[in-house]
């Protein structure tokens, strides 16, 4: 029901679009999702501004959305749009539901997980000029996207050059006492990872995920969080966890809160760190 709520929203955004009354300076598809059973599933595209007028290759940005949010949020509530000008990348902002960009659980028909890798990542590579590689690829998203990116960015790290987490909830796989102290949540929880004991979490988990990895397998790792955010403290955690490891990584803690405001001048961050990982600095080489 959210998923198709979603799909209005952008239906009427473009209703508006073409009216004249608001500008678009994104582009939003829809496609079959075989890996979500075959669900009909929505993303916003962004182009670099002089797509159309050549024949680049661009490397790509996979920006995750939050819980209870869906696809048009990146677009609608940053100014993401604006900021990825800068920059010779495309950005793609796909739908992740509630789900946790994982594979479920409980119903091997929402396969998050997959649905990025094997659905997405494909039909993007397949209708758009994109340096279809891992060192033209990266991965970021807040709270439970921020989560996501992390957790698949150190998961598959031969897909994905560079990886952030905004707010993230980087110890969802490992909660016992959920952040939201909500009986729908925590069933929702148990849902994609299993019970709180379940031995399946560990390949979810990113301070397990990144035990796993050589130093030239790792992508680079930024991530943040304000500190009035109630995610802080894992945040804490995952930094502390990555120093004892040696692993690199770059981290910021600022005043704020589990908020857009936040998000919207960190993706600022994400995008000019990433960049030059990415090759998507303005007028640099394919």
């Amino acid at each position: 029901m959210k998923i198709r709520l979603a799909i209005i929203e952008a239906a009427f955004t473009a209703i508006l679009v073409s009216a004249g009354l608001l500008a678009k300076d994104y582009d939003t598809v829809e496609m079959a999702a075989p890996h979500l059973g075959g669900m009909t599933v929505g993303f916003n595209i962004i182009l670099p501004r002089d797509y159309a007028t050549t024949t680049q290759r661009y490397p790509v940005l996979y920006l995750l959305h939050g819980y209870t949010d869906h696809y048009p949020a990146w677009a609608s509530y940053s100014r993401i749009t604006d900021y990825a000008r800068g920059y010779d990348e495309i950005v793609v902002m796909p739908e992740g539901d509630n789900g946790f960009y994982t594979n479920s659980y409980a119903d091997k028909n929402l396969a998050w997980e997959d649905f990025i890798l094997l659905d997405l990542i494909p039909y993007v590579d397949g209708h758009y000029r994109t340096a279809a590689s891992r060192q033209g690829r990266a991965i970021a998203g807040l709270s439970m996207g921020g989560y996501g990116a992390m957790k698949i960015g150190l998961k598959h790290p031969q897909m994905f050059a560079a990886a952030a987490s905004l707010s993230g909830a980087l110890a969802a796989a490992r909660w016992k006492r959920r952040p939201i102290d909500d009986p729908v949540f925590q069933k929702l929880v148990d849902g994609v990872y299993g019970p709180p004991e379940s031995p399946t979490r560990a390949a979810e988990d990113p301070f397990e995920l990144i035990k796993k990895l050589r130093p030239e397998e790792r992508p680079q790792i930024y991530f943040s969080v304000g500190s009035e955010d109630f995610l802080l403290e894992e945040n804490h955690e995952f930094a502390k966890h990555l120093s004892e490891l040696k692993v690199p990584y770059q981290y910021r803690e600022f005043p704020g809160k589990h908020e857009w405001p936040v998000w919207d001048r960190e993706i600022q961050v994400v995008l000019a760190l990433q960049a030059p990982v990415i090759g998507a600095m303005r007028g640099g080489t394919e």
